[in-house]
């Protein structure tokens, strides 16, 4: 088991890249944000990832490292967020659970022309779920 308070956060996330990279599973000793007792899961990550800073009230808070892996706990993906790692244990134990697929975004449609009929239409077809509005109130002509 290695502490992450013994060593430094490069040293660390330099093992959780070669655990992704190998698929190995990864026993962590996490504590939660706001949270007194540690939990220990094991997991399968997939990918780290920064999150954005936050400013609240003058005070910068976020802008972390993040985890994204699988639990086998609980059999679905979450986020640990690497602050919260007090230590690791990296196995040679391979991944059993599936990964979520990834997203997949459609472009955006080019602009529509400068008439008012285009620029509705274009907004309709990009939400599907207004297709089918109809003002329920009749306009004043």
């Amino acid at each position: 088991m290695k502490l992450t308070a013994r060593q430094s956060s490069t040293k660390t996330l330099t093992d959780l890249y070669r655990a992704i990279d190998r698929q190995h599973a990864v026993t962590i000793t996490y504590l939660k944000p706001g949270e007194t007792e540690p939990t220990v899961r094991t997991i399968e990550a997939y990918e780290l990832r920064t999150s954005a800073p936050k400013i609240k009230r003058g005070v910068i808070t976020g802008g972390g490292i993040m985890l994204l892996a699988m639990c086998r706990l609980r059999g679905e993906a979450r986020e640990f967020h690497l602050s919260g790692i007090l230590a690791y244990t990296i196995h040679r134990i391979g991944y059993i659970l599936p990964r979520p697929a990834n997203t997949t975004y459609e472009p955006t449609p080019p602009a529509p022309a400068d008439t008012e009929t285009a620029l509705i239409m274009f907004e309709l077809e990009r939400d599907p779920d207004d297709a089918d509005y109809r003002p329920r109130v009749r306009l004043a002509a």
